[in-house]
């Protein structure tokens, strides 16, 4: 195998290695806002709403438009393509509107899960072909980084050899062309928090995918200091008869990235993944606290563990707009407290 071959240009490099720390950068973490229009129709339901694009445009304002002092806590945006062109009651685009808050926006420039042939209910993730061409225009757009998601579940027989492979090469492959094209690649291999296994098991998966993906970026040649990886914490599934304490979750989380991540990689912004508000901020409390080497900065790029709360709040209706912004800055300050173990 030839060694021959380069890394970005030395000002590319620097380009996205400063967004890549300011992504992680100490006290903030990131915020999910990428739904899918039936994920986003699915938590407008739950208070009663109709998924209309102004209602997900109204629910979008609320928290871009929110007191500028959630910059303190909230480094970077994940946007839909949807919400990169909307705009707000007074004609600043979403876009405009975190950027005067200090914070990066980035965009979610996958395709969606499609089924993964000769697997057993598994998938990979399309969008490949047009994508240097939509992150050259996402970048046009104010866009500072990308998002890509797979995703790994544990069952029986899975994840299967195929399936860890062709998602690592999927996600090295996606990280290649955004740094080509100047946006900095958010790299989730997003275990799934579902089914019975025990915590050990759920350890091992991590390791053996984290170790496929940083063995596939290498391939690619992906400048490991201008990305964030954004794994799952490491649980045991919620139909395990025995849960975890949040310490022996951080002990679990700590030792698969130790055993997997290289130093070099700036930061990992964990997902919340169907946990609680509650229980998401706990653990990453206690992943901060574990005495442990830890070379990377460890925070949050929460959705639900973010919105849950302020979207209660809300329920649609104007009069409540400013308490479900209290709502979301008071959840962005919890997450801040448990990036510095201070929860």
């Amino acid at each position: 195998m030839t060694t021959h071959f380069s890394y970005p240009a030395p000002a590319l490099q620097e380009e996205l290695r400063k967004v890549a720390v300011a992504m992680v950068a100490p006290k903030k973490g990131i915020l999910a806002t990428d739904d899918t229009l039936e994920g986003m129709g699915d938590r407008l339901k739950s208070v009663g709403l109709d998924n209309t694009e102004e209602g997900r445009r109204l629910y979008r304002q609320i928290m871009f438009s929110a007191d500028p002092k959630i910059g303190e806590y909230i480094s970077a945006v994940i946007l839909s393509r949807e919400a990169v062109h909307q705009k707000a009651d007074d004609g600043s685009s979403f876009v405009e509107l975190l950027q005067k808050r200090g914070i990066i926006p980035g965009i979610n420039v996958d395709k969606g899960l499609v089924p993964l042939m000769g697997s057993e209910d598994e998938v990979t993730t399309q969008g490949l072909d047009d994508l240097a061409q939509r992150c050259v225009q996402y970048k046009k757009d104010g866009c500072r980084f990308a998002k890509w998601r797979s995703v790994i579940r544990i069952g029986g027989n899975t994840p299967s050899p195929l399936a860890i492979l062709e998602n690592a090469n999927v996600l090295a492959r996606y990280a290649s062309v955004c740094q080509a094209n100047g946006l900095v690649p958010i790299v989730e291999p997003d275990i799934v928090l579902a089914g019975d296994h025990d915590i050990d098991r759920a350890q091992k998966v991590a390791e053996t995918v984290l170790a496929a993906v940083y063995k596939a970026l290498h391939d690619h040649h992906v400048f490991l200091e201008g990305t964030v990886l954004k794994p799952a914490m490491v649980t045991a599934g919620p139909a395990c008869p025995r849960q975890n304490s949040p310490e022996e979750v951080a002990r679990a989380t700590v030792a698969a990235l130790s055993r997997t991540v290289p130093a070099a990689v700036p930061g990992v912004a964990f997902l919340s993944g169907g946990l609680s508000e509650e229980d998401a901020s706990r653990f990453l409390n206690a992943i901060n606290k574990a005495p442990a080497k830890k070379p990377w900065s460890l925070t949050f790029c929460f959705g639900r563990a973010l919105q849950a709360s302020a979207l209660r709040a809300w329920g649609g209706k104007a009069q409540n707009v400013n308490a479900a912004q209290n709502e979301l800055i008071k959840r962005a300050q919890a997450n801040s407290l448990a990036q510095q173990g201070k929860l």
